[in-house]
């Protein structure tokens, strides 16, 4: 008697597990997990300024993307051949499409008009704006990527982009 009820657990525990292994079987191939480890490379290969220059609201979205075969290389102009490079060794293909030729731009403040509102602050994904509350703000050159993103929030429109020639 106890053989037999024991025989029978065992069988359907056995069953159960097998039942379980088909199942999640059958959701990997519906549902596929996509390699977080891929996801992480791209991302750690991208220059991490959030500026949406690739159409995507950040570096994470676009290395996702990437990953799921949705976005080219060539969409990071903050990085450049060199972020292109490596996105494209990540990603077993050839760097053959060259970044566009696009002006390279910087923000510059008029500081004149400038009132001090501070609301390009936030704005800028990189922080390359230097500045406080009712003071004078001025950007950082060498930190800026040229995304725009400072200068729609700026009520007196002191916030120009300018072209950087070579």
């Amino acid at each position: 008697m106890v053989s037999t009820t024991l025989s029978a657990t065992i069988g359907l525990l056995t069953l159960l597990v097998f039942s379980f292994a088909v199942l999640l079987a059958w959701a990997n191939k519906r549902w596929p997990i996509q390699s977080s480890t891929l996801i992480e490379a791209l991302n750690d290969a991208l220059p991490q300024t959030q500026c949406a220059q690739c159409g995507y609201p950040g570096c994470r979205p676009y290395a996702q993307a990437l990953a799921d075969g949705q976005a080219s290389i060539d969409l990071c102009p903050p990085g450049g051949a060199q972020t292109q490079q490596a996105l494209a060794r990540l990603m077993g293909v050839e760097p053959t499409t060259p970044l566009t030729d696009a002006p390279v731009l910087l923000a510059q403040i008029d500081e004149a008009a400038c009132i001090g509102c501070a609301l390009c602050l936030p704005a800028c994904p990189v922080d390359a704006i230097l500045g406080a509350k009712d003071y004078l703000h001025t950007v950082l050159t060498q930190e800026c990527t040229g995304c725009e993103l400072c200068v729609a929030p700026c009520p007196v429109d002191c916030i120009v982009m300018l072209e950087v020639t070579a």
